[in-house]
């Protein structure tokens, strides 16, 4: 089993930054892949960004390529979003994700694992 504890959403203006934090504990972190996934009221969940295990590997959603960055540390059991340049249209419950696969992938039914997620809304 492994928990995952989302932290850093709030309240920005566009055009702001945030960086989001997903803190993992249970089995060991580094052997898993990593995701991030948002869901916006009305609307189905959907990818933003994934790592794979080593972090090498990164894969994002087209609308966030050149304004977010997905990074682990796995000696601290972390992974990281940094949310740049952020839009209205971001505006969404941000979940982390952990996977049994290796790589980075976008599907979220390659992730076993959840957390609660954190609500970022961004203003116009």
């Amino acid at each position: 089993q492994v928990q995952l504890v989302e932290s850093g959403g709030g309240l920005v203006q566009a055009g702001g930054s945030l960086r989001l934090s997903c803190a993992a504990s249970g089995r060991t972190f580094s052997i898993y892949a990593m995701g991030w996934f948002r869901q916006a009221p009305g609307k189905e969940r959907e990818f933003v960004a994934a790592s794979s295990w080593s972090g090498a590997t990164t894969y994002y959603r087209n609308s966030g390529k050149g304004r977010f960055t997905i990074s682990r540390d796995n000696a601290k059991n972390t992974v990281y979003l940094q949310m740049n340049s952020l839009k209205p249209e971001d505006t969404a419950v941000y979940y982390c994700a952990a996977g049994g696969g290796r790589g980075a992938d976008p599907s979220p039914g390659k992730y076993d694992y959840w957390g609660q997620g954190t609500q970022v809304t961004v203003s116009s």
